[in-house]
């Protein structure tokens, strides 16, 4: 089924699951420089591509089938969102006092670095890695709790027509825009983070335009070179986790526009009284922002 291309994966996608599974350290024993090229190049193939759609197709086809399940289904991938996305908010308050703290401590008591001995273990680093630091918090923000602010309502809506339509022809805008605008966006970023961040943690480099047979030729060579270079000489030196989270932020998103797309296919299915089911939003204590978030 090869000349049959995206549909040829798609069809073959429970057998290349079975394969993958019988053939398990061929693609895991990362201590194997083939193993690993495998797992790199299948990370961001056709064939996972396929396995991929075939899973969201027979997701559909389940709900459509049983809607008790299609809910099930979104209330899983909605509060998988919120986990998610409510751990990863409190990175923005390490963010705020980790600020509060370099400032007082290099302005008022002009100190240079800061140690920290948790368990017994040493850590010590300038103040200005410390500094550089607080971009990784704001990177997990933003990568780990957008489907979270979505779920949430929190996300800015451009309205042309929306608000004047009824309740079936929203739910319809919903299901177009999260088939052919939110997943196929979270696909592309998803493809191009993949290789980009095995750019910057393995040697020699690898490429979406690589063949298996050129990766596993590369695999004699293969190494661990994580990158830790900083902007300046004493500053953060972990770049190579701002490659994981583009490729956590892409996975969420393309996740979350799945749970989408079934939200508002189940809600057009049962009609107005079904709207805003099962959804788990947080209780913001603010009427104003609460009306916002409901009007987006």
């Amino acid at each position: 089924m090869e000349s049959w291309g995206l549909l040829g994966d798609i069809l073959l996608a429970p057998v290349n699951v079975v394969r993958a599974l019988i053939a398990l350290p061929s693609w895991t024993d990362w201590s194997d420089g083939e193993a690993l090229m495998r797992f790199i190049h299948y990370g961001a193939s056709s064939e996972m591509f396929g396995i991929v759609l075939f899973a969201v197709i027979a997701l559909i086809a389940a709900t459509v089938w049983s809607p008790r399940f299609g809910w099930g289904a979104v209330r899983g991938m909605e509060g998988f969102a919120n986990a998610i996305g409510r751990v990863a908010a409190w990175a923005g308050l390490i963010m705020v006092l980790q600020q509060i703290v370099i400032v007082l401590l290099q302005r008022i008591f002009r100190v240079s670095e800061i140690t920290i001995s948790p368990f017994g273990y040493s850590f010590t680093q300038d103040l200005s890695w410390y500094g550089e630091e607080l971009k990784l918090y704001n990177a997990i923000v933003v990568a780990l709790c957008v489907s979270w602010t979505f779920v949430q309502g929190g996300h800015v809506r451009v309205d042309l027509v929306y608000s004047a339509v009824g309740h079936r022809a929203k739910r319809v805008i919903d299901m177009v825009g999260s088939f052919l605008f939110m997943a196929p966006m979270a696909a592309l970023v998803y493809f191009y983070a993949w290789f980009f961040m095995w750019r910057h943690l393995i040697t020699p480099n690898v490429s979406a335009s690589d063949t298996l047979d050129r990766m596993l030729m590369k695999a004699r060579a293969v190494r661990w070179n994580v990158e830790t270079i900083g902007f300046s000489p004493n500053g953060f030196n972990g770049y190579f986790i701002f490659k994981i989270l583009l490729l956590a932020f892409a996975i969420l998103v393309f996740v979350q526009a799945v749970a989408f797309f079934l939200r508002s296919f189940l809600e057009f299915r049962e009609g107005e009284e079904s709207a805003n089911r099962y959804l788990d939003r947080d209780v913001i204590g603010d009427e104003d922002a609460a009306r916002a978030a409901e009007i987006h």
